[in-house]
């Protein structure tokens, strides 16, 4: 409207007085706990995607991968066999590592120079060429390495493909955690937020890390976040360490009692 008055097309304003329309709404970037699974929920929802008919194995690893990692979307489908590190089978230690560098998100054949739907990206929040690594839970080794056999993948391979053996497609995905949110949750859950996205898998591990009393800095380095979002996203669903904290408070004592107090 300014700039219309000033090349004179306008004589004032027709706007109605107040805050200046430039003026910037406040947003809360904070997770919704309502989104967030319980243990029982996400083991049912898993549960029923690998028992799906079509591709139920492969859909299964690939969301075990996004709930025990807290991986982006788009991270987990650009993952190769390579990027994963697998203990033997009678190591002491279980745990997996995931070598995250590449993200290729969905943004449409009319927005790539490829004609493909996705595209090829560092991770977001990183610098160019950075990597992370995250660790994988025991449970997600047997999932890992029971998929790699079963689909009988190489090093070179993407680690989850769709079923022409290209990228794994975000409608499939999408269409696939509903389809299991519909089946396994109550009507009212359904309609409620309870990991309405296939991004609250993230959202949920990342909040038990931190409930779990992993520092915050070391999920941060895993997430692929900086500390400062880190908190300001989560920190609303922090929950059960008050006791933990009064203890601690309590054994830094009270203050000395006055020399001569009764």
């Amino acid at each position: 409207m300014k700039h219309a008055i000033r090349r004179r097309i306008l004589r004032t304003n027709p706007l109605p007085k107040g805050k200046e329309s430039t003026a910037v709404t406040k947003t809360s970037n904070a997770v919704d706990k309502r989104s967030l699974m319980n243990a029982d929920q996400a083991a049912a929802l898993l549960d029923w995607i690998r028992r799906r008919p079509r591709g139920g194995q492969r859909l299964h690893a690939f969301f075990a991968t996004l709930y025990y990692c807290g991986l982006r979307p788009e991270e987990a489908v650009a993952m190769r066999v390579q990027d994963v590190t697998l203990p033997g089978p009678d190591a002491a230690d279980q745990w997996c590592e995931l070598l995250i560098h590449t993200a290729t998100p969905e943004v449409g054949k009319q927005w790539t120079d490829t004609g493909e739907i996705h595209e090829e990206r560092d991770l977001k929040g990183r610098a160019e060429g950075e990597t992370r690594t995250t660790p994988g839970h025991p449970a997600l080794t047997r999932i890992l390495r029971q998929h790699i056999e079963d689909e009988q993948l190489k090093p070179g391979d993407l680690l989850f493909q769709g079923e022409t053996g290209g990228i794994l497609a975000g409608s499939v995905i999408r269409r696939a955690w509903r389809s299991a949110r519909k089946a396994v949750l109550p009507p009212h859950v359904f309609d409620s937020p309870t990991g309405r996205r296939v991004y609250d898998n993230r959202h949920t591990r990342l909040t038990k890390w931190l409930n779990d009393g992993i520092p915050p800095a070391q999920v941060a380095d895993w997430a692929g976040n900086s500390v400062p979002v880190l908190l300001a996203t989560y920190a609303r669903c922090v929950e059960g360490q008050l006791p933990d904290l009064k203890r601690r408070l309590e054994a830094a004592g009270d203050l000395p009692e006055p020399p001569g107090a009764d």
